[in-house]
């Protein structure tokens, strides 16, 4: 039975097909051959059946060399030496200012990148850049114009355009933050992978998810009554779920970093949480990556230290930190433009979802390193490589920000967002970012409470 929440029984078969091939299983091309042998007809459906069950056994290549588990002990073992922090030390005050400046750079950030999201995916950074330069826009310094000068290219979300912005209106990117600030106000430190099902499916419209989201909600739903001691993050993450790797869990993480300060070890435990009942491998891994990182921003704003804060929280040896470390490589010593480095992306990473994580990351790193921690500059650059222009932007919006707190935030695009969020849902129809920076200040001290 394939039911599928995001995409037809036929594109889903093809992500998985996709997916294993990318986890280092045999035999994926000839069954992609197969695959690409059928009609595309619902008469099909048996034939995905059978396909999709033969993935599910593949061999692992013993060229595979990558060791990428899913189980937090096991992802613990994994991993590089630790990375000494100096402790954190920021008074309520400091605090309260680093939490509006996270808040203010995820808005920030995600409001920038979300009329290109989809010209990102698809014509990638080369579309943003020619209709940026069309308009005489180039480099990215300020939000999406969408001045008409017929070349017939078109953005999208025209509430986060130049024109009409006033604030952050609705996005999945914000609505994840928000839910972290409602699970750990409800069930505290000790919230549990269930716990996030049950409020995602109480307090998120169906609407609001997307991709490997959807889909574990949908099977959170339709297993609920059959699972084994009431909660099996293996089925719920795998069934029907070729979205696993992708993007998804990483845009989640912005919380569990705000809630940790200078914790990165106890900001990526409770990201893997949070995505080990959606997502597996590097789907986590990112998610634990950028809430280390984040957790970090509040002892340290060297993009460096932050890179390797958040490497040593998973596992040495996943593709996720290969290309990270190969990412902090090429940019430091080459320093390439966007065009450069997403030319290199795409040579590292040739069939990769432009939602998946790991090559979303790495423009993340990216961003970072060539920013200089400055987040106006760290996301305009983020949204400039292309792909998910509105995660990216949100996440290194939300690292800078806290790295460099509200009142020393600068530059010209935060002003324009008037400290407002309108999200749409829950008691978030319409609230201000320097109430959500006292809410979290509240959570972050009863969390660290001895």
């Amino acid at each position: 039975m394939l039911i599928t929440g995001w995409g037809p029984a036929h594109d889903m078969l093809n992500d998985e097909i996709s997916l294993r091939k990318e986890q280092g299983c045999l035999e994926t091309d000839a069954i992609r051959q197969e695959f690409q042998a059928l009609e595309h007809t619902a008469e099909c459906e048996q034939r995905y059946l059978e396909l999709y069950a033969k993935l599910k056994n593949l061999e692992v290549s013993p060229d595979f060399h990558y060791e990428e588990p899913s189980n937090l002990d096991a992802i613990r073992a994994a991993r590089p030496a630790p990375v000494a922090l100096p402790k954190c030390t920021l008074d309520d005050d400091a605090l309260l200012d680093r939490l509006h400046g996270g808040w203010t750079g995820r808005a920030v950030g995600c409001a920038l990148g979300k009329p290109v999201e989809g010209m990102g995916m698809g014509q990638t950074f080369r579309g943003i850049r020619k209709y940026l330069e069309n308009r005489g826009q180039w480099p990215l310094r300020d939000f999406f114009s969408m001045k008409d000068v017929g070349d017939g290219m078109q953005i999208y979300c025209p509430r986060s355009c130049k024109e009409n912005i006033q604030f952050m209106e609705e996005d999945d990117d914000i609505c994840y933050t928000l839910i972290g600030l409602l699970l750990l106000e409800i069930y505290g430190k000790d919230f549990t992978s269930h716990d996030v099902a049950e409020l995602w499916n109480h307090r998120l419209p169906m609407a609001f998810v997307c991709t490997a989201e959807r889909q574990a909600l949908l099977n959170y739903n339709m297993f609920r009554c059959s699972m084994k001691d009431g909660f099996d993050r293996e089925l719920l993450r795998t069934w029907n779920n070729p979205y696993r790797e992708w993007i998804g869990a990483q845009i989640r993480a912005d919380f569990f970093g705000f809630a940790s300060p200078g914790n990165p070890e106890q900001a990526a435990e409770f990201a893997w949480r949070d995505a080990s009942w959606t997502h597996e491998r590097n789907g986590i891994y990112g998610e634990m990556f950028i809430a280390a990182v984040e957790a970090a921003a509040y002892v340290t704003d060297d993009p460096l230290k932050l890179v390797e804060a958040g490497l040593a929280q998973i596992p040495a040896n996943c593709r996720l930190a290969e290309k990270l470390r190969r990412t902090v490589e090429k940019t430091t010593r080459e320093k390439p433009d966007v065009d450069a480095f997403m030319t290199w992306v795409e040579q590292e990473c040739p069939s990769m979802s432009p939602v998946h994580t790991i090559n979303n990351a790495m423009i993340c790193v990216y961003a970072l390193l060539m920013g200089g921690m400055d987040p106006d500059r760290t996301v305009e650059t983020a949204v400039s490589c292309g792909y998910d222009t509105d995660c990216n932007g949100a996440t290194t919006g939300a690292i800078t920000g806290l790295a460099r707190g509200h009142r020393a935030f600068g530059g010209i695009l935060a002003p324009q967002l008037h400290d407002t969020i309108q999200a749409e849902f829950s008691e978030f129809m319409s609230v201000k970012m320097a109430d959500l920076a006292k809410r979290s200040l509240a959570v972050v001290k009863k969390n660290n409470q001895h």
